[in-house]
């Protein structure tokens, strides 16, 4: 097996996002292996042909080894379910003889090589990178940022890295018992997905490093305090640093918002916003309907609301009468018995 294992976590909707992580992953790295987690099926007319993509495995989140696997799938809304699979493939590629695992959103785009970050793992056995490195004095960076971190964590988790020894992986088994039954939006009461519970991973591990280079997880977050610029070599910086991955994330109306609301007159950043819409573009699928995600409906092609998710994720008995609640062997009893309750919130 090779040294250094990359992976990602998506459902089909992503999958062009995914495909530009991939492809600039292997443009510094071919000799990585990169891995897909698909939080989906695919929706008819369209094949995910492995042979043709820029990963090199394909794991399927109903393949995952996972107590109730059906019933904890039905428990989690789309974003819920893709950042909680991530510390049960992060345990499995360190089982199977990876030496690094480093995990990326699938909304990244990598920039320069990524080897100074591997080399780190040589004496460090997690990496995280913070939201912020610097604290914002303007009072709307300090609401759009340090008051958005406080709420949804301190380390962004679209990058986390691991080494394979003593605290890597104790730190891959921790986080996927805390994802496995704890990975949801629920800010009120301390959770948000996967980030919140990494505010605790200072504390636990002793080797973990706070990585505060800012070529690293450049976002929309702290593009007020890392100035793109391009040398006159071509080389991408930020913050004077090469920019070594861009967090391109809420690609659409809401990140062009928040891009021109921090970066201004930072033109370098808007060019590297139209190369992304391109590459997306470009990896984009006609056969992939809008809005797709196999786990959002029942059996009977009925949505799947949120309270019907909490509903049944709240209450053991409804567990253990409808082992199947998406009803794809039981004829939809679990969608029944929410129509024969006449539960309110469902429609």
């Amino acid at each position: 097996m090779n040294k250094i294992h990359s992976f990602t976590s998506f459902n089909f909707n992503y999958l062009a996002k995914a495909r530009v992580l991939a492809s600039t992953v292997k443009k510094f790295h071919p000799d990585w292996q990169m891995h897909a987690c698909l939080c989906d099926r695919e929706p008819e007319g369209f094949e995910f042909d492995l042979d043709n993509e820029p990963f090199d495995s394909v794991t399927w989140a109903d393949d995952l080894d996972i107590p109730n696997l059906s019933g904890w799938l039905f428990s989690h809304q789309v974003v819920e379910l893709c950042t909680a699979v991530k510390g049960t493939m992060m345990r499995m590629l360190l089982e199977q003889g990876a030496e690094k695992v480093i995990y990326l959103d699938p909304d990244i785009a990598v920039f320069d090589t990524l080897t100074p970050l591997v080399e780190l793992l040589d004496s460090h056995d997690i990496i995280l990178t913070p939201h912020q490195i610097d604290p914002d004095t303007a009072r709307h960076a300090i609401i759009d940022n340090e008051i958005c971190s406080l709420m949804h964590g301190t380390y962004n988790l679209g990058f986390v890295a691991v080494a394979n020894r003593d605290e890597g992986v104790k730190f891959a088994d921790w986080w996927e018992r805390r994802l496995l039954g704890w990975c949801y939006e629920n800010i009120p009461n301390g959770i948000f997905v996967d980030q919140k519970w990494c505010d605790l991973a200072p504390a636990f591990f002793g080797t973990l490093l706070i990585l505060r280079d800012p070529g690293y997880n450049v976002a929309s977050w702290n593009i007020i305090q890392r100035k793109i610029s391009i040398d006159p070599n071509g080389q991408i910086l930020a913050a004077g640093h090469p920019l070594r991955f861009f967090h391109f994330t809420k690609l659409g109306p809401v990140g062009e918002v928040m891009t021109q609301k921090h970066a201004k007159d930072n033109y370098e950043v808007y060019e590297l916003w139209r190369w992304y819409q391109d590459e997306v573009k470009r990896f984009s699928e006609r056969n992939i309907p809008k809005s797709w995600w196999y786990y959002g409906k029942f059996a009977n092609g009925q949505p799947i609301n949120n309270d019907a998710r909490s509903l049944y994720r709240n209450r053991q008995d409804l567990k253990n009468t409808f082992s199947d609640p998406f009803g794809y062997e039981d004829g939809c009893q679990f969608y029944s018995w929410l129509q024969n309750e006449h539960y309110r919130s469902w429609a």
